[in-house]
Formats: C-alpha cells, sequence, structure tokens
C-alpha cells in the first residue's frame, strides 16, 4: 500500500490532513523522523501561522533537508498553505525577513487587498496541462492567508526543476495559488478544509505519487 508521511515539525493542522489524506485509501503516518520522512512514497509538508516560526520548527526536525533529499532522489512533496510558502527563497512579515527553503524563486510578503486575512472560498486559474486540478479546474478551494508570493521571476533564481507550472488565484491582486514542478508540488489553500474539490486534489496529487 501507499505510505504517505505527513511532517510533524509543531505546525499545521496535524490530524485534519491525516484524516483528508487517508480518505484517499493510503497509508498515512504522522511523524517529524527523519528516515520515515524520507523513505515514504509521499511527504505532505503542512503549515499554519507565521513563516519565520514555521521555517524555525521545519529546521528544528532537519525538515529542508528531508525536503532536499526527497526531491533529490524523485520522492513526491506536498507543501499546504505556509507548508508551500516556506518552499520558496523569502518571507517578509512585520518586517521580519527570513530564509526559506529556496526550492523557489519569490518572496512571501504581505497580499495587497482592502480585508485581510484573505479567508473563505476562491476560485484558481490552473496551469495549462496541469494534472493536479484534473476534472476541478472550476472549482472553489478554501484559503485563510494573509500572505503570498505575488511575482514570479524564473530569471532570479535557477528551480530545481524546469518549466513548473503555477496556478494562479486573484485577491486585490494575483497571487500564486498552486505550483507543481516535478515531484514538488504545493497549494496555498488548504485541500484538507475543500469538501469534495479539495478531496478531488489530493486524489489527484496521490496518482502522482504512484505514477509521476
Amino acid at each position: 500500500m501507499t505510505t504517505i508521511a505527513v511532517l510533524d515539525y509543531g505546525s499545521g493542522n496535524l490530524r485534519s490532513v491525516e484524516r483528508a489524506v487517508a480518505r484517499t485509501g493510503v497509508n498515512v503516518i504522522v511523524t517529524p523522523h527523519e528516515r520515515i520522512a524520507i523513505e515514504a512514497d509521499g511527504l505532505v509538508v503542512p503549515g499554519v501561522g507565521a513563516f519565520a516560526a514555521c521555517m524555525a520548527g521545519l529546521r528544528a526536525v532537519h525538515g529542508d533537508r528531508i525536503i532536499d533529499r526527497r526531491l533529490a532522489g524523485g520522492r513526491p512533496v506536498l507543501g499546504i498553505c505556509v507548508g508551500m510558502q516556506i518552499l520558496f527563497d523569502r518571507g517578509v512579515e512585520h518586517g521580519v525577513d527570513t530564509t526559506g527553503v529556496g526550492q523557489w524563486p519569490g518572496v512571501v510578503d504581505m497580499l495587497e487587498a482592502p480585508i485581510l486575512p484573505h479567508m473563505g472560498w476562491n476560485t484558481v486559474t490552473p496551469a495549462p496541462g496541469s494534472r493536479l486540478f484534473d476534472g476541478i479546474a472550476d472549482e472553489r478551494f478554501y484559503f485563510v492567508h494573509s500572505f503570498g508570493v505575488r511575482r514570479w521571476d524564473l530569471t532570479s533564481h535557477s528551480a530545481r526543476q524546469a518549466a513548473p507550472l503555477v496556478t494562479w488565484a486573484e485577491y486585490g491582486t494575483p497571487f500564486v495559488a498552486a505550483v507543481e514542478n516535478g515531484p514538488l508540488t504545493a497549494t496555498q489553500f488548504h485541500p484538507e478544509k475543500s469538501g469534495e474539490a479539495g478531496a478531488r486534489l489530493l486524489r489527484n496529487w496521490i496518482a502522482m505519487v504512484r505514477n509521476p
């Protein structure tokens, strides 16, 4: 049976994510342990709260090394919410500038919108050829965030995989809602809180784990 590890580094709705992923029919392990997280068929990196706090927790369990080793071996990783944000170069929140994992170019900063946080249901515009949004391109997903990536400049940084598929959403201004980049995938929204659309997205990701 396919085994998915949910990385426990002190951040994220671990049990909600565990239950949502388990409903796809896979075996789920919530763990902070490096070996288990590296050897699982797929790894989910959740995250809520401040970018700096999440990065501190991630480094405490060697999560940055876990992600890097998995990607070096082509082993799938899914980041969710702040678990997506930390995959970028930097996060700037309330004057605190924090170095991220650096798998993708870009800075996570405050959204430009009249009301924050961006909380509730929103549509997305998937990139052509998206496997993650297969069959659910017109659905809505549940967001809870005040920060995001508003610009994507591939010339500023050499990403590990070529030609990422970038999905956008809009709240005040456009922001990155999801990325598919070889074995590395992430969503700014919470699939575990997004009803049937989120459940279908997780099933799509599991299909990608099984058939890269």
